[in-house]
């Protein structure tokens, strides 16, 4: 991590959770000790952002995030919510492209594209997910992959301050394989390197580019001393004790 750039722990939930469950998580963060300098974010199921956002008022570094958002203001979408709605139930940002989103739901990079420019119009701040099956991996192309995705952000995106990158290759998300902290760094300085060619040096420099993919308390601060990883988009563990550790884990 860049002594520049905001450490930013990201929870998604995912489909877990309830009203008893998720109070439990927000009173521990509530009485732990987390370091204030970390930009920590958690992204519930949508019945629960304004639940969460309510017991966590109090945490000034802790918002919540929408895991998915549609890209129309309003309409005949069952089962869709728009990003005024999230807004509304104080989402500050919100996850799109991310490889369930991808390869469960069949969201396409265009379909991703539309939302991207709806939910920075909306005032919201992207978590922009990119990576690679572990088929890309072997054969070479996780980064023909990532620049593919990244190329239809980049061209929905208006605001680069408004956006954070998390790279979560498909074969390490839920598996419990995780990237070794040098191929992680290895892939997070080639997106880095990518944003400074593409869309300019200082973007390339202050963006936020977060590592996914089983990121558990033993990990995480072996990843975190990567000069290129500036956080972590938890999944599992962000729904036990040990997502504080994980908070603190640059803590000095």
């Amino acid at each position: 991590m860049s002594g520049g750039r905001q450490f930013f722990v990201g929870g998604n939930f995912k489909m877990n959770g309830n009203t008893e469950s998720l109070s439990v998580i927000a009173e521990r963060l509530n009485t732990s000790d987390l370091d204030g300098t970390v930009e920590v974010v958690l992204a519930p199921p949508a019945p629960y952002l304004a639940l969460l956002n309510s017991k966590l008022a109090a945490k000034e570094n802790v918002n919540v995030s929408a895991q998915n958002v549609h890209e129309a203001e309003k309409g005949a979408f069952t089962g869709e919510i728009s990003c005024s709605m999230a807004l509304d139930c104080g989402a500050r940002y919100a996850i799109l492209g991310h490889s369930e989103r991808r390869h469960v739901f069949g969201e396409s990079n265009q379909q991703i594209g539309k939302k991207t420019k709806s939910v920075l119009a909306a005032g919201l701040v992207v978590i922009a997910c990119i990576g690679e099956k572990a088929e890309d991996r072997k054969s070479g192309n996780t980064m023909n992959v990532c620049v593919e995705q990244l190329t239809a952000f980049k061209e929905n995106i208006s605001d680069w301050s408004k956006v954070v990158i998390a790279y979560e290759p498909v074969w390490a998300i839920g598996t419990g394989e995780v990237a070794t902290p040098e191929i992680a760094q290895e892939t997070h300085s080639q997106i880095r390197s990518w944003l400074s060619e593409n869309v300019g040096s200082d973007v390339a420099a202050s963006t936020r580019i977060i590592y996914g993919g089983s990121v558990n308390g033993k990990n995480c601060k072996d990843l975190s001393v990567q000069p290129d990883i500036d956080g972590f988009l938890v999944g599992g563990a962000s729904l036990k004790p040990e997502f504080v550790d994980i908070i603190n884990c640059t803590r000095k």
